[in-house]
């Protein structure tokens, strides 16, 4: 796990955004797992300007997504199908057929869903304030493949401020992508910042791997490289 310290958001949105670049660049059909929440919103941005501005092209590759909300609809303005279009893919020359975010709340849609992402080069990951990647909430199994979750009160807590800051609009549940697929993914790219996510990052980076921190497992993943600001890098021992 190579962890990269940021001097502030912009500076690690570029960086991730660089490594991105370089995979498109050297593999114009890269399968990209893509990721919603405020930290990649900086490197959408910069994926954005520099395809305006340099013409690089996301004409071949595919993405799939990490999570959707249960019980919304896809045009709803807090989906996060809604989100990419809005962030990232209305920006760029992808294919909207190359472009999949999972949806649905049976056992079936999960099966369909794992069953399609496959071949994952780099994966974007956020972290959430407890320790989850996706929406795998601590406790989740770590070979758990794509499935529905209950969501935390934590997490719905977090996800209000999209809400008018209601958590009785937040909804309860999510089809999300397991750590087990997650893990199958060639690299992994997690970007986080703030001083909330301090405690997340360094059981993270620092504690033992354990289900209680589902991010942990990233430490046995062969390829990850984490970009955050010095306020999420702030309880870090090294």
């Amino acid at each position: 796990m190579k962890v990269v310290v940021c001097e502030n958001y912009d500076d690690l949105s570029n960086k991730a955004f660089e490594v991105i670049k370089e995979q498109v660049v050297e593999k114009p059909n890269s399968v990209l797992g893509l990721a919603t929440g405020s930290s990649p919103v900086g490197m959408y941005q910069d994926m954005i300007k520099d395809h305006k501005e340099n013409g690089t092209s996301y004409k071949d590759v595919s993405t799939y997504n990490l999570d959707e909300y249960v019980g919304i609809d896809r045009n709803d303005p807090q989906s996060y199908y809604t989100f990419m279009n809005e962030n990232l893919f209305s920006g760029i020359d992808i294919d909207p057929n190359n472009t999949h975010v999972p949806y649905g709340n049976t056992k079936e849609d999960c099966e369909k869903y794992e069953d399609a992402v496959n071949g994952v080069d780099i994966q974007v990951l956020g972290i959430g304030q407890n320790g989850h990647i996706g929406f795998n909430e601590p406790g989740t199994p770590f070979d758990e493949p794509t499935h529905i979750v209950d969501l935390t009160e934590n997490t719905r807590e977090a996800n209000a401020r999209f809400f008018d800051n209601d958590i009785n609009k937040v909804p309860t549940q999510a089809i999300t992508q397991g750590i087990g697929t997650i893990m199958k993914a060639k690299k992994i790219l997690l970007v986080a910042n703030g001083a909330n996510k301090a405690d997340a990052l360094k059981a993270m980076i620092e504690g033992d791997v354990n289900i209680e921190c589902p991010a942990s497992v990233l430490q046995k993943h062969p390829d990850v490289i984490v970009f955050i600001d010095k306020e999420a890098a702030s309880k870090l021992s090294k």
